[in-house]
């Protein structure tokens, strides 16, 4: 992140192995899975994440501010169940209580206390003191469909998305989930990276081959939409923009596109780069940033509508962006591969 933050890859691959493919995990997903005839009882879901005097050196994978103001505070998440806080985005610190060390990629708050995160193994854990201690709520051992983005409109009812058109609801907190189906046809097996809700309620999810699954009736029903990209758009984010719903996306190969309708048209956008990109944030009213791999950040300052790159944060590989809870000038904490890398605000002019 970077006047907010960027970050990210560059090729999706099927093929029989799906250990070639996960999101912001692509380059670390061999390294986290795990073969298929190995015991139950070795699998890492089974053992409790380890306190490690380098956490904060960890491969990060998703990020997000718990709460708003006073009192919120970022969530990292990452490999071998590596859970990070940190009250300023300076100072970080391992969760006390993490039942899993397999390799988690998404994490996602409706206030300062509760939330939950997702990851490899079809493992899903939910928090409610801010991160502190985590609960075991789901799990697939050797399951070869990562979750990606797990989402929750409220204390009960959720979605999580991942591999091949996973896509999963839950109305009971996480306790239960049931199989949820998007679309039918070639559009049924899209590779599933992030779900979000627009300013109306609307929810989206993007997919591989330029594609956004879209909601209006809270995930009982979807619409496919051509966005007219050719890659994959690993990441995106909602806004109000002077009262029109508004929404940007990011993918490989730099590729970025915006609708200004709720999600149902698109309309591609300038990145200056072909480094992939893997996340992107708001740092305020009209202010976006977007990272990717090689240390992109790309900095707007007009809702989208036009992207300027901003200073690099090294060669690393930006994974996750939050923004940073703490007084003064709006910030976002950046993510990467090697772990915590800085936190950014609006570029000087």
């Amino acid at each position: 992140m970077f006047p907010a933050s960027i970050a990210f890859n560059e090729k999706t691959v099927r093929c029989g192995s799906l250990l070639a493919l996960a999101f912001l995990t692509l380059a670390l997903f061999s390294q986290g899975a795990h073969a298929a005839d190995q015991a139950a009882s070795d699998w890492p879901t089974k053992r409790p994440a380890q306190i490690r005097p380098q956490a904060s050196s960890s491969p990060l994978l998703a990020a997000a501010t718990a709460g708003e103001g006073a009192g919120s505070r970022i969530v990292a998440v990452g490999d071998h169940g590596v859970i990070l806080l940190s009250d300023d985005g300076r100072a970080y610190r391992q969760a006390r209580s993490v039942p899993t060390r397999t390799m988690l990629t998404s994490v996602f708050f409706i206030d300062r206390n509760t939330g939950w995160a997702a990851g490899h193994d079809g493992v899903v854990l939910k928090t409610s003191d801010g991160g502190e201690t985590w609960q075991l709520l789901r799990q697939q051992y050797g399951q070869e469909q990562p979750i990606l983005s797990i989402w929750f409109g409220d204390a009960n009812n959720g979605l999580a998305v991942g591999l091949f058109g996973m896509a999963l609801s839950t109305a009971d907190g996480g306790l239960s989930w049931n199989e949820l189906k998007l679309s039918s046809g070639d559009d049924a097996d899209r590779h599933l990276y992030r779900i979000l809700a627009t300013p109306s309620g609307t929810l989206l999810i993007t997919a591989e081959a330029g594609t956004v699954f879209r909601s209006e009736d809270g995930g009982k029903h979807w619409d496919v939409i051509d966005t007219g990209e050719k890659g994959s758009l690993w990441s995106a984010v909602a806004f109000s923009d002077n009262g029109v719903n508004t929404v940007v996306a990011v993918g490989m190969r730099g590729h970025i596109t915006r609708s200004s309708d709720d999600g149902k048209s698109w309309q591609a956008v300038t990145s200056g780069t072909t480094q992939s990109l893997t996340d992107i944030a708001r740092l305020g009213a009209g202010e976006l940033v977007a990272a990717g791999m090689g240390g992109t950040l790309l900095h707007s300052s007009d809702g989208g509508r036009h992207f300027t790159q901003s200073r690099g944060s090294g060669d690393d590989a930006i994974t996750a962006l939050a923004k940073v809870p703490a007084a003064g000038p709006a910030k976002l904490a950046l993510f990467s591969l090697s772990g915590v890398v800085a936190a950014a605000g609006t570029p000087a002019k």
